[in-house]
């Protein structure tokens, strides 16, 4: 099976936050990793070159090949918006997205510009919600 190529490194999230370039979302990605941090009560760590993750758990894809350990949610502040990982996806979520503020969504990801239109009680909510359901279903670390 093929791994992931995304893979936790020991290099520092804070390092890595205070490098962003944008700083509103700089500042927003410094404001997140408070967020999760009390929400998972897990330490971040950088996957890849810019995923701040959160817990861990080994994860075969239904789709493809891919097999590895993946965060169980996480965050990236990318250049064009904030992205947030949820890996459940959002079929069981959506009494929280209709909640959540000014965002876009993909299949496990929600977009926004600017922490301030998102309501950080529901995007707790969302996190927790997917981090347990991650736990039913992975053995996570």
């Amino acid at each position: 099976m093929a791994e992931l190529k995304t893979k936790k490194t020991n290099a520092s999230v804070m390092r890595f936050l205070r490098s962003v370039e944008n700083e509103p979302r700089r500042n927003d990605g410094i404001q997140l990793l408070k967020i999760f941090k009390g929400v998972t009560k897990k330490q971040s760590r950088l996957w890849g070159s810019s995923i701040v993750g959160f817990g861990e758990y080994h994860h075969k894809s239904e789709r493809s090949s891919q097999e590895g350990d993946w965060p169980l949610t996480g965050f990236s502040p990318r250049k064009s918006a904030m992205n947030i990982y949820i890996m459940p996806g959002f079929t069981n979520y959506q009494d929280l997205m209709s909640q959540l503020g000014q965002h876009k969504s993909s299949v496990s990801c929600v977009y926004f510009t600017k922490l301030e239109k998102i309501n950080v009680g529901v995007l707790k909510q969302l996190i927790r919600r997917s981090v347990t359901d991650r736990k039913r279903r992975y053995n996570v670390k």
